[in-house]
Formats: C-alpha cells, structure tokens, sequence
C-alpha cells in the first residue's frame, strides 16, 4: 500500500527509502524510478528534489556524513575528560555506524559519490573536524598546523578499524580490543608531542 507524503517531507522519505535500498540491494539497484516506486509517488515526483541519480547519490552521501557526526557528537558529549575516553567513544561510535550502515560507510569514502559537490564536501569537512578536533583537545591551546599529519592519521585509523570491522575482518568480540590497542598507541604519542609544545 502506497504511504502518502507531504511535499516538504517527500525529499527525507525518498533519502530513508535510498539508504534502506543501498543497504539491501547495493549502489547499482538505487535509481530515482525504484525509490519513486517504494514511496508510492510518481515517477516524476523525485525528480523535484533531486535533478538526477548523481544528485541523490550526493544528497545520500550528505546523510551519511551528517548521521555519523552526529553520532560521533553524542559520543564526545559522553565521555569523560581524559583523551583516552574520547578516543575509545569515538571509535566505538565510528565502528557502531560502520556495522549498522557499511553501504552507505562505502559510498561515503569511496569514488562511487562521483563529481565533486560543495555539500558533500561541507559535510565531510565536518566530520574530520570532528574526529581530528580529539587530537587538538589532547593537545590543548599548545596545538598547531605541525599536528595536521597526525590529525589524519587518527582519522585514518579510525577509518580503518571501521571499514575491517564492516568488512568482517574483525571480528565483533575483537572490536573492543583493537579500539584499546588503538588508544594505547595514539595516547603516548599525543602526550608527548604535548610535552613537545610546552
């Protein structure tokens, strides 16, 4: 049975229904004919909120992005107030997401999201601000550009403990253990490039 919309929250419903068919069927099964048919709306309808497939894969991108800052923002809102905290909550939160939405995790980080696009890019931005921002907290008001390799190294990691975990290739009981592994190597470092700064 088709679910009516209304005109202001047809373009969210078709991002749930894009999110939901990317998980079940992959990148190649979401088009905007298959998402206008699970909404019960017409053919043409998703075409005025998205001019085309590229633009709703970019706008589902954006989601992405946004759900997971915004996961990671609870998680920093959480912990407590040694670094170790923030980066073990972060991860877990990173790794959270990444299980429970690897296709989306997928095109979010890969080329499949296409041309550039300033929305996708603002909303990218943020969440390495996000993730990054946990090496200038440990580092405090002493940070400065000399710790930008670093920021991406943690963000890498991140990324990539999130991706292996996705992947099956850890383990879910192995989780815990290579987010603690990942601070224990990430702590020290940060603690001395602190004194570094002093």
């Amino acid at each position: 049975m088709s679910r009516p919309y209304h005109h202001g929250a047809l373009r969210d419903a078709l991002l749930e229904q894009a999110q939901a068919l990317l998980a079940e069927q992959g990148l190649s099964a979401v088009s905007l004919r298959e998402l206008a048919r699970r909404a019960g709306v017409s053919h043409s309808a998703p075409e005025r909120h998205f001019s085309n497939r590229q633009a709703l894969l970019d706008a589902l991108t954006v989601r992405g992005f946004t759900l997971l800052a915004a996961a990671i923002r609870q998680a920093l809102a959480d912990h407590g107030d040694r670094p170790e905290d923030g980066f073990r909550a972060v991860a877990r939160a990173y790794v959270s997401f990444a299980l429970d939405n690897a296709a989306l995790l997928e095109l979010m980080f890969s080329s499949k999201a296409g041309h550039h696009d300033d929305a996708v890019a603002s909303a990218a931005e943020d969440l390495f601000a996000l993730t990054s921002g946990l090496v200038g907290e440990s580092l405090g008001d002493k940070a400065t550009t000399s710790v930008s390799p670093l920021r991406l190294v943690v963000v890498s990691t991140l990324q990539g403990i999130a991706d292996l975990a996705a992947a099956g290739r850890i383990q879910p009981d192995e989780i815990d253990s290579v987010i603690d592994e990942a601070v224990s190597v990430f702590i020290p470092v940060l603690m001395h490039r602190r004194g570094q700064l002093a």
